[in-house]
């Protein structure tokens, strides 16, 4: 994987609306038309999490099924959903949906503050998502939100319950979490175990730092209507795909190839 850039698109997230982003994918159909898109513009791992009719957020995992299957039969991304949920949902609501096996999913490696709100992931929270993916075979991305999240990780390593290679998922600039710059970049990533890749999440205007601290530091990169609506100051994204397309003509700007598909399974030994 030297000199290859892995791009995510995270299409949908648990917080925007269609009102604030009227091109925001919400219906199994259009999470497939947008994973489709993100693919073929460079994004080789698509995040995703699952709405209701009304456009709420939901771990219903015949919902999940519903989008999961129109992906597959669209185009041949990596799929790797949530287990981050949204406010309010139980860890059993959020774990569910791994047992439709797919290729990935997030694991929030501690609890966090979402402004006014939070999700919490205590240590025996951590070990049951951890074990239920190895019971389904799905490969972690451990997501941290803070400093402290990363070094938690390393007691499921301890014990066992995640392999190697680790693929860590920097979420930053969250309100009142973890801020973006180059020294806590830096100092997330000095936190890592050998054997560890990691994703970098700039949240709203840490979206394109995100993107050129990624390339800077040899991570890779997240964009997303999740992560960010407005593709400049005052102008919303017109899709996802718009997204991973200015992604792509950086990380080529810096003499990086788009991996595939296929390079991230052989990367995080996905079956």
């Amino acid at each position: 994987m030297a000199n290859k850039m892995v791009i995510t698109c995270a299409l949908t997230g648990a917080e925007t609306t269609k009102a604030q982003a009227p091109a925001l994918p919400v219906t199994p159909e259009e999470l497939a038309d947008a994973a489709a898109e993100a693919c073929l513009a460079g994004a080789s791992i698509v995040h995703l999490h699952a709405r209701n009719n009304d456009g709420s957020p939901t771990a219903d995992v015949k919902v999940f099924k519903a989008a999961i299957d129109l992906i597959r039969k669209k185009c041949d991304v990596v799929i790797e959903i949530t287990t981050g949920g949204a406010v309010g949902m139980t860890p059993e609501e959020r774990i569910a949906p791994v047992s439709l096996r797919p290729d990935m999913a997030s694991l929030d490696c501690g609890t966090v503050n979402f402004g006014n709100d939070y999700i919490v992931n205590t240590l025996p929270i951590m070990r049951q998502f951890a074990a239920e993916m190895n019971k389904y075979n799905v490969r972690p991305t451990l997501e941290c939100f803070d400093v402290s999240h990363v070094q938690s990780s390393h007691i499921l390593i301890k014990e066992g319950l995640i392999k190697p290679p680790y693929h860590y998922g920097f979420v930053m600039n969250v309100p009142a979490a973890l801020s973006l710059s180059v020294k806590t970049l830096s100092y997330m990533i000095d936190q890592m175990p050998p054997e560890s890749f990691f994703t970098v999440m700039g949240i709203g205007r840490g979206h394109l730092p995100g993107i050129c601290g990624a390339i800077a530091s040899g991570g890779f990169i997240r964009v997303g209507f999740e992560d960010n609506i407005y593709y400049s100051k005052g102008r919303l994204a017109k899709s996802n795909a718009e997204f991973v397309e200015r992604a792509v003509r950086i990380s080529h700007e810096a003499g990086l190839e788009i991996a595939k598909p296929s390079d991230v399974r052989q990367l995080f030994k996905i079956n």
